[in-house]
């Protein structure tokens, strides 16, 4: 622990749903890190997270950080919830760890830095898939030039649907994840996108996406996501001048696969990298806590997770309009 944190951190954890069951389960096994308290509206599940242990439990997340000393704070409730529970936190002191999507719209995530910035604390994103093994491996290996210059990128994100989304459809819910990673990957910016949607299922939301975009560096990146396959994949493959790597999420496993160096494309044999499992949410977890021990910066730059979202609904719009969006109008986007 480093000199400006003798002590444990105080956590705590606002909204019990899975992610933030995941989040006070995870973070009872961080070293150095003391969960206290959590909150949730339902009595049932701050039962189940408080029994025979010593955490505390609070219908109103707002009174919870009213009550309690907390340095970290994950924020895990609906995206709606967002702002007034994130703004409250800071209020109190607390560094926050907010799930994504980080708003509800850009005006709500300027809101957010803004203050965080003013309060001198710490304000990270959820996007957990940074912390996958198999992707910060596979960054590392892109960023040696592995791979050479990089053609496509391709996000595959197919599942049944999660009867519990209502709120946003299935590009606001899990698009923002392969956004951030492929530019994440990339460090590069799109200079055009399109897409196309369908809602099958979801009552008042889309809940199939294929989206297309051109990256400035020459890059293509396509992205697959629905809720409506019964067998759920969670897969990145990079193509460029020197083969494809291929990301698996769930099995946290990388393979390259060489084009031989007699050949410009052949197929050839198949090579399993080497990848140390980790949960990734412990990853981030621990990356955070860290953070905030070493006064900065965030693991996930705030503005870089609005981009995500301002992405994601971009996309969108491109679709319902059936147009392309670039030039001044995508800029304003990522500006």
């Amino acid at each position: 622990m480093s000199d400006g944190f003798p002590r444990p951190l105080r956590a705590g954890v606002a909204g019990l749903g899975m992610m933030g069951r995941n989040h006070a389960r995870v973070w009872a096994t961080v070293p150095g890190v003391e969960v206290v308290a959590v909150a949730d509206p339902d009595a049932e599940a701050l039962d189940r997270e408080t029994r025979e242990t010593a955490r505390r439990g609070y219908r109103d997340p707002v009174a919870m950080l009213a009550e309690e000393s907390l340095d970290v704070v994950s924020v895990a409730a609906p995206t709606s919830l967002h702002l007034p529970i994130v703004l409250a936190a800071l209020e109190a002191g607390a560094n926050v760890l907010v799930e994504k999507p980080i708003a509800a719209t850009r005006a709500e995530a300027e809101r957010m830095i803004t203050a965080a910035g003013e309060a001198g604390l710490l304000l990270s994103v959820g996007h957990i898939e940074r912390f996958n093994p198999a992707i910060r491996e596979l960054r590392r290996r892109l960023a040696d030039g592995e791979l050479g210059r990089v053609f496509e990128i391709h996000a595959t994100r197919l599942g049944p649907f999660p009867a519990r989304i209502r709120d946003v459809g299935v590009v606001v819910d899990l698009a923002p994840h392969d956004l951030d990673v492929m530019r994440f990957l990339l460090e590069s910016d799109p200079v055009r996108v399109h897409a196309e949607t369908e809602r099958r299922i979801h009552t008042e939301h889309e809940d199939l996406f294929v989206g297309v975009m051109k990256f400035a560096n020459g890059a293509v990146g396509v992205l697959d996501i629905n809720w409506l396959t019964p067998v759920k994949q969670r897969r990145l493959s990079v193509i460029g001048e020197r083969g494809m790597y291929v990301a698996d999420y769930l099995s946290q496993e990388l393979t390259f696969h060489p084009n031989p160096a007699d050949s410009p494309v052949a197929e050839g044999r198949a090579l399993r990298r080497e990848v140390a499992r980790r949960e990734p949410l412990l990853v981030e977890l621990e990356a955070f806590a860290q953070a905030v021990r070493d006064g900065g910066p965030p693991p996930v730059d705030p503005r870089e997770a609005m981009v995500a979202l301002l992405l994601a609904r971009a996309m969108v719009d491109a679709a319902e309009r059936g147009v392309v969006i670039s030039g001044a109008e995508l800029e304003a986007v990522l500006a």
